[in-house]
């Protein structure tokens, strides 16, 4: 019986932080425990292109997220990584699913509107952008896609274009299913109603943040009402998402840290977290830095990748134009 396939990327756009991790690395992590799942993840670097970057850095930002990728635990030997522009096969199935999905769609995406909102410039890729993510999954006929919440509707279009390429041209593809991380949306040290972003520089905890930095940052991020450390996402938003930073990082319950933390002020118990943080990026970026230095294994472990990679999308592609009616 063929494995359920799970494929999921990370856009190659500065900096991972903390959000980064919790909301899609260590899930992944997770997933490639599993030996009866094949998991396929991705550096999404013609994702990145779609909004203003600066070309002589996009090289070194790629090469840094694979190594953040392996220094955080993604094993080569239990996936398949990849890079998403070296599987040329994608942009193929991307033209022909953009056949069975309208333009309505693209422009009724709520993360389109945002972004153009925002400024960002309404390139055909930024519009488009949604029937790559989904020819980035059913070019492996995934079975799961694992993304945050605010992916969900990216996700309902790939089921979308799934469904209708099947009516349209015969059964050929699974209708791929969200796993959506629940709880995990990371908000900003210095306002909890958004979420940590690069956009939000000062509330960000990035994972290559030095010792000294990750303290002031957690030392000077907003506090609520009260002095009693309790988990309360509606009447404490800034300490619940504290407390779950911490419980994540520490791998112990909410419930046991609220209970070592009954007599303590808000100021012992971020020095307290802070010093977690500490510990645990600090063995990351060790470990980082002497996976980065060879640069040629780095290539090695992701062309591997791609060359398996490839030869699924090839065999979608030719099965598409099979019966689509192409030569």
């Amino acid at each position: 019986m063929k494995k359920p396939i799970v494929v999921s990327g990370l856009k190659p756009t500065g900096k991972l932080h903390l959000g980064n991790y919790l909301g899609a690395i260590k899930q992944y992590i997770d997933f490639q425990k599993d030996p009866k799942i094949d998991n396929f993840f991705f550096i999404a670097d013609y994702h990145a292109l779609t909004q203003k970057y600066n070309a002589s850095e996009k090289y070194d930002e790629i090469i840094e997220m694979i190594a953040d990728m392996l220094s955080l635990g993604i094993d080569p030997e239990k996936a398949t990584l990849y890079i998403q522009s070296d599987i040329l096969e994608i942009a193929n199935v991307s033209w022909l699913l953009g056949n069975v999905i309208s333009a309505g769609q693209l422009q009724n995406m709520i993360e389109f509107r945002e972004k153009v909102e925002q400024g960002q410039p309404a390139s055909c890729g930024l519009l488009n952008y949604p029937i790559l993510m989904a020819a980035d999954i059913l070019a492996f006929k995934a079975s799961f896609v694992p993304v945050g919440e605010d992916q969900r509707q990216h996700v309902e279009l790939a089921r979308d274009a799934a469904r209708n390429f099947n009516k349209r041209f015969g059964e050929t593809f699974p209708v791929p299913q969200g796993i959506y991380v629940k709880g995990l949306r990371i908000k900003s040290l210095d306002d909890p109603s958004k979420k940590m972003s690069k956009s939000l520089p000062k509330g960000c905890l990035y994972l290559s943040d030095t010792p000294e930095t990750l303290r002031k940052k957690v030392r000077s991020a907003v506090t609520d009402s009260g002095t009693e450390i309790v988990y309360d996402p509606e009447n404490k938003p800034a300490l619940a998402n504290l407390l779950t930073i911490y419980s994540e990082f520490s791998n112990r319950p909410i419930k046991d840290i609220e209970k070592d933390h009954k007599n303590s002020s808000y100021a012992v118990f971020k020095d307290a977290l802070a010093d977690v943080l500490i510990d645990e990026l600090s063995d990351f970026q060790e470990r980082k830095a002497g996976i980065i230095k060879d640069k040629e294994n780095l290539r090695k472990i992701f062309s591997e990748g791609s060359d398996k990679a490839r030869a699924i999308a090839a065999g979608t592609l030719k099965e598409m134009k099979q019966k689509t009616g192409l030569f």
